[in-house]
């Protein structure tokens, strides 16, 4: 491996007072866990209170609550969420005593040194496969740490250390192995230094710092570009289709493997009837399970996760009794409860999908399993600048839905001057040109008023979108949720 030795960075955290701004923050959180488990002194802020806080709390980790937070005297380096502006005090203050500032992904970075990293990268599907390899990984024995951008109840929230050596296996004694989910948002993964690394796929997204899918693959292309050579122990497993496979690929000195359903692909995978998954490598088959969640973009993920846990020295049987036993993500294709009407239960699911082909594939997967009288959709558009820039494409991805209700788009990163730009409204006119029942309200508690008025037998719910569109899903339920399976 050419990343150097646990021993070599470990005695620079270890003791190492860091001070966390946006503390409770999803990604945060668990670099925190992450950070104290590589011998890191943690402590940090927070707006208010949550329940990730409570857990930092638990294990040791003191965060003060409040927007005028004196930092201490002994700090030696602040990690700052994306959130925090360049302005915020805690940052004046680190920056007056020349303490160095890191990003979440820079820090991410130092902490992959320190261990085997495996990357999960791609527009669509990177929690999940990275939950998923974790937990091959993790019932394989290898003891694998990682980090996610979603909560998995399987393996205990969005984040766990996990062993600083690799305990058995064929890696034995090297670094611990490190699974993180990569994004590209801001070049951001660029800061990362992974062994090897998994791309899903790779579509126009967050075209406010990329100005065309051009610039996002040729990021991807850099990001790739990083891994270390074949001779290093370099591996870089991705998509035979939908990753624009020759344009990334081209300069990696990583071995290179791909994933899919073409028959080129270096992993062939199946996808059969009843929904049992096969993945045939040129010695035959290696992987066969049968996955709890739905959709062929699942069947890749898992695959992906399955391929990579192998490459780890994980045993095939430990790896398909994982895939198959894995139950998925919170807010991706959850059962989230029973609304109570008159007429009887409407269930009421929940998925974090936020781009056009998220929510084109969500929708189609629900429509073939929940065997709906109706679809309803209650989608918040997130970010204007996506909003905008997608319209056209996110107008033609309800197909698979019977009703969508828009609340207003919510309201992030973005420039003050985009809120003018595209609203709401302007997507379900599209929505509607498309000959798919639409409308936008101007609050949540319009569109429930709008659910409890319209819900019929039969129908199901799904509310989605990266914002806090799932408080309408658990509105919907209040309480009352019921305790049979979707």
């Amino acid at each position: 491996m050419s990343h150097p030795t646990a021993e070599a960075l470990l005695p620079s955290l270890q003791g190492m007072r860091v001070w966390l701004v946006g503390a409770g923050g999803t990604g945060m959180c668990g670099l925190a866990q992450l950070l104290h488990a590589a011998g890191a002194v943690v402590c940090g802020e927070d707006v208010e209170d949550s329940e990730a806080i409570d857990r930092l709390r638990t294990d040791g980790m003191a965060v003060t609550i409040g927007h005028a937070c004196t930092l201490p005297n002994d700090v030696q380096r602040v990690v700052a969420t994306a959130a925090a502006p360049s302005n915020h005090p805690t940052l004046l203050a680190a920056r007056a005593r020349g303490i160095p500032i890191h990003t979440y992904a820079h820090m991410l970075g130092l902490l992959h040194q320190t261990r085997t990293g495996i990357s999960v990268a791609g527009t669509h599907g990177k929690s999940t496969t990275t939950c998923l390899l974790t937990w091959c990984l993790l019932r394989a024995g290898l003891d694998p740490g990682f980090i996610a951008g979603a909560t998995c109840d399987a393996l205990g929230g969005n984040a766990r250390a996990g062993a600083l050596r690799v305990p058995v296996g064929p890696l034995a004694g090297q670094p611990g192995l490190l699974v993180t989910e990569s994004c590209e948002f801001d070049r951001s993964f660029h800061q990362l230094h992974p062994v090897a690394a998994i791309v899903t796929n790779i579509e126009a997204d967050h075209l406010d710092c990329y100005g065309s899918l051009e610039e996002v693959v040729e990021s991807f292309s850099s990001f790739a570009c990083q891994l270390p050579s074949a001779t290093e122990g370099g591996y870089l497993l991705l998509a035979h289709e939908g990753a624009h496979r020759e344009a990334v690929t081209e300069g990696v000195s990583a071995k290179i493997e791909t994933f899919g359903l073409h028959a080129n692909a270096t992993h062939r995978v199946e996808i059969s009837d009843d929904g049992t998954v096969r993945v045939i490598h040129k010695d035959g088959e290696t992987l066969q399970w049968k996955p709890r969640l739905i959709g062929s973009f699942n069947a890749l993920n898992g695959a992906a996760a399955g391929i990579m846990a192998l490459h780890f020295g994980a045993k095939a049987h430990a790896v398909q009794e994982a895939l198959a036993d894995f139950a998925g993500l919170e807010r991706r294709q959850q059962f989230v409860g029973c609304a109570r009407m008159p007429f009887g239960d409407v269930r009421i699911m929940d998925d974090y999908a936020h781009h056009p082909t998220e929510i084109r594939v969500t929708l189609k997967a629900l429509r073939q399993s929940m065997a709906a009288r109706r679809l309803i959709c209650v989608f918040q558009p997130h970010q204007h600048s996506r909003t905008r820039l997608l319209l056209d494409d996110f107008a033609t991805s309800f197909c698979d839905a019977d009703h969508v209700l828009l609340p207003e788009i919510y309201f992030v990163r973005d420039p003050e001057t985009e809120r003018d730009r595209v609203n709401s409204q302007m997507l379900a006119k599209r929505i509607v040109k498309q000959g798919v029942d639409a409308e936008a309200f101007p609050t949540f508690d319009a569109v429930i008023g709008r659910l409890r008025t319209t819900l019929q037998p039969g129908d199901v719910v799904v509310t989605m979108g990266a914002g806090p569109v799932w408080r309408i899903a658990r509105a919907m339920v209040a309480g009352n949720v019921s305790n049979h399976d979707s």
